[in-house]
């Protein structure tokens, strides 16, 4: 799915409206994410600031691994999470979306989105082992979204 029909699905279908993150969380790869005072705390809002600073590719799963449409293929070893971004839906805690913001070995930043619950990508595809082998190495927004 393209970035715009993406962004126009998570508003409709999780409706995460300044869902601020308070509390300790874990994502796929189970590292811990604890949110900061400041950080972007919807969906919509790290998308757009992603597009501003046209680091908006998204990675996606291929039989091949990971690709942002560039025609290279990334494996998890080609791969570094360098921010998770975990939003839960208002009104149910199962209904949630996470995003990965990755770097490539050759400097391509962009990211991945699952949404969990009723509305998950990856069914068998294998998403989760993929995302899971990839290393972590958490930086700070100013990092990632500096000019």
């Amino acid at each position: 799915m393209d970035f715009e029909r993406r962004l126009i699905a998570f508003i409709f279908l999780k409706r995460v409206k300044n869902n601020y993150m308070n509390d300790v969380k874990t994502d796929l790869t189970g590292h811990t994410i604890v949110a900061k005072p400041g950080e972007m705390s919807t969906v919509t809002a790290v998308l757009e600031k992603l597009r501003i600073k046209k680091r908006d590719k998204e990675f996606r799963m291929t039989p091949e691994g990971f690709t942002a449409g560039n025609g290279k293929f990334y494996n998890p070893e080609d791969l570094k999470i360098i921010k998770t971004y975990r939003f839960e839906g208002e009104s149910d805690p199962s209904d949630s979306s996470i995003i990965y913001v990755i770097e490539a070995n050759d400097g391509l930043i962009g990211y991945s989105m699952d949404a969990y619950g009723v509305y998950s990508d990856h069914d068998d595809d294998g998403y989760d082992d993929f995302i899971r082998k990839i290393n972590v190495e958490e930086r700070d927004e100013q990092q990632i979204f500096q000019d």
